[in-house]
């Protein structure tokens, strides 16, 4: 059965990407490339379902919202 998952990818300041699937607690990964990128993710992906056993933290993906603070 083929299951879809939201992916955050961000780039933090040593110029590594970083991806985290929100529906699966504790399941991040980072790569230099956002192609080396997405193969690390899936594959983090399948490690996670492993250890919970197939399940997912229940939560639903709404969306992202940037918000600006200061001056």
């Amino acid at each position: 059965m083929k299951r879809e998952f939201n992916v955050i990818i961000e780039k933090d300041a040593d110029g590594f990407f970083v991806a985290t699937v929100p529906e699966l607690r504790g399941c991040h990964t980072q790569a230099r490339s956002l192609d080396a990128l997405m193969k690390r993710v899936k594959e983090a992906i399948e490690l996670c379902l492993d250890v919970e056993g197939g399940g997912s933290s229940g939560g639903q993906f709404v969306g992202l919202q940037r918000i600006a603070v200061g001056q």
